[in-house]
């Protein structure tokens, strides 16, 4: 993609929300998690043992939450659009990756692979042809009901195609590995070195290539970026194709340990929702922040408040932290 180098790029600057880490708000974040799993592991009233499996698996499961939610926070950085159509392109990816093994006998991850374009082009026409007039309208309303309406149309006609009936794809690797006395899933460890790859990837895009410099542009004034020559729509092309192509990753890597329905996307809409605005909306590192934190709080608090308890913690201690700080833990206050 060609895209005109903005004399204007020093206005991106490095405190764009979509790459800045927050070294302060970072190792607060650890110091206090430090200290809570202190105090678990003190005065939890649990074998040391069993709070360690179920600190290994949050991490794990954080791993993947943070890989859902990495698509939807570049999208709405960039673009301003709340994509309710995540859920539903997670599970289109992972419908793909099944076709490819089923028909192909292709190997998971060489599908999760071919994917990847697949995905990245389906974001691009959707973009190009249903969202950017609306998105040039600083209509916040239609978007939203545009990628609404995509979602539900994604989902039926999964269902008119494959039925009802759960699917499942043969994974290459099984099996657990020890870490640190617990059992870790290999295919949950995989998932959690996608996610850390699929941020590094989108933050070394963002921050080293041209194109990377006019997506910043663009987040940070769009029409400012317009007045030197960058094209705005090819611009929320790229960034709302890239969004799908994080989402083909995350639906392939965890196609073989979630039962394939035509919803099964929409179990993790809610929680990348949640992560989203606990990182701060548009923030990468803010996003695989969020997803760790969110899987730890959710599997640990399960050992203290079993079934949907955990979850009353999660959307708890979410709501307390907006409390303190409204722009999320990585976002900039307007």
């Amino acid at each position: 993609m060609a895209i005109t180098e903005a004399p204007a790029a020093p206005a991106a600057d490095k405190r764009n929300p979509l790459t800045a880490g927050g070294t302060r708000i970072t190792l607060t974040i650890g110091g206090i998690a430090v200290v809570g799993l202190a105090l678990v592991y003190l005065l939890g009233d649990r074998e040391p043992a069993l709070i360690t499996q179920y600190l290994v698996s949050g991490l794990l499961l954080g791993g993947v939450y943070a890989l859902v939610s990495l698509g939807l926070t570049l999208i709405f950085g960039v673009l301003g659009i709340v994509n309710f159509a995540q859920g539903a392109m997670l599970t289109l990816s992972m419908y793909l990756v099944y076709v490819l093994q089923s028909s192909l006998g292709l190997n998971l991850y060489v599908a999760v692979v071919l994917t990847i374009p697949l995905l990245f082009g389906f974001g691009w026409l959707v973009q190009s042809m249903l969202l950017n007039r609306l998105t040039e309208d600083a209509s916040h309303d239609r978007p939203l009901l545009v990628t609404l309406g995509l979602s539900l149309l994604i989902v039926n006609v999964l269902l008119m195609i494959f039925g009802g009936r759960p699917k499942s794809v043969d994974a290459p690797v099984s099996g657990s590995i020890e870490i640190l006395g617990a059992l870790a899933d290999t295919q949950r460890i995989i998932a959690f070195g996608g996610a850390v790859l699929v941020a590094a990837a989108l933050t070394l895009v963002l921050r080293k290539t041209s194109m990377g410099l006019a997506i910043r542009a663009v987040a940070a004034n769009g029409t400012g970026a317009s007045l030197v020559g960058v094209n705005v729509r090819r611009v929320y092309a790229m960034t709302f194709g890239l969004g799908a192509a994080s989402v083909a990753v995350a639906g392939g890597l965890i196609t073989p340990f979630t039962t394939l329905v035509p919803t099964a996307g929409e179990q993790f809409t809610t929680l990348a929702f949640v992560i989203v605005v606990l990182g701060g909306l548009g923030s990468i590192p803010g996003a695989l922040v969020g997803g760790v934190f969110i899987g730890v709080l959710q599997t640990v608090g399960s050992l203290y408040l079993p079934g949907s308890g955990s979850l009353i913690l999660v959307f708890g201690i979410f709501v307390l932290i907006l409390f303190l700080r409204p722009q999320g833990l990585f976002g900039a206050k307007q």
